[in-house]
């Protein structure tokens, strides 16, 4: 059986490709198994310091494959599927590493929300959005009715799915969707210095900035602090800093530096 999810590495950074291209990487079954089997790969490989979430041929992600699914399943058997699906699309939101999705073609109902658990999204300008679900008379699942307010605030969250319209890459950068608009031919060397960016940065100061503030809409100012505190402590801890340190104390160049690929 053909693997519907690829991942590849080198220098740092993990590409994970949705292999589906004939059916526009629709998620079905087994895709789903191959992303959760490739978002443990990239987690667990201390050598992977970003990664680059993309589709193969001229979709990022389609949507669910309704085709696929079966029709006589009963309720609760619907509503396990849907409960596995979550678990790996937590690890993908929480991995403790920068995600970067770039997206060309349509990321339609589930394909939007994956690519939205992502930190930054890198869209092609032929790239087009929508919250898909209520086409089909279904609600947001894999995660969007979390990200969507989060990201959109609460009332243009409800437009997009209530609506269910499809919106261009510049009009999704103008919601702030979108981290940046690129010619589809640059796409993946823009997404990949991108990634490279942060390989010569803390991984598990990231790691622990990017847990911290995912929690930032659901707790409150003094939960927020005391995990400021425990991961401040932590990093003070780390290797990473002490060299840091010690290249600031001798008036050396930094180790990371934004603007440096």
């Amino acid at each position: 059986m053909e693997q519907q999810v690829l991942v590849e590495s080198s220098g740092g950074v993990a590409t994970v490709t949705l292999n589906r291209p004939t059916r526009r990487n629709a998620l079905g079954m087994q895709m789903r198994d191959d992303l959760a089997k490739a978002i443990a790969i990239v987690r667990d490989d201390e050598d992977v310091k970003a990664v680059i979430l993309t589709g193969a041929g001229s979709s990022f992600c389609s949507g669910g494959d309704l085709l696929g699914m079966p029709d006589s399943e009963p309720g609760m058997v619907r509503r396990e599927r849907v409960r596995r699906l979550h678990r790996w699309f937590s690890e993908l939101v929480n991995l403790e590493k920068p995600v970067i999705a770039a997206v060309r073609g349509a990321a339609f109902g589930a394909g939007l929300n994956l690519a939205l658990a992502a930190d930054f999204v890198i869209a092609s300008s032929d790239a087009t959005f929508s919250a898909a679900f209520g086409r089909l008379g279904l609600i947001p699942d894999l995660g969007g009715m979390y990200l969507l307010p989060r990201i959109l605030g609460l009332q243009r969250a409800k437009e997009l799915v209530f609506s269910t319209r499809v919106l261009s890459a510049t009009e999704a950068r103008e919601l702030g969707m979108v981290y940046r608009v690129v010619p589809a031919d640059d796409l993946m060397p823009q997404a990949r210095l991108l990634a490279e960016r942060f390989t010569h940065a803390s991984t598990a100061a990231i790691g622990m900035a990017k847990s911290i503030m995912n929690q930032a809409f659901h707790l409150d100012a003094h939960a927020m602090a005391e995990f400021e505190a425990f991961a401040q402590a932590a990093a003070r801890e780390t290797s990473y800093h002490r060299e840091a340190i010690s290249r600031f104390a001798e008036k050396k160049p930094p180790m990371f530096g934004w603007d440096e690929p």
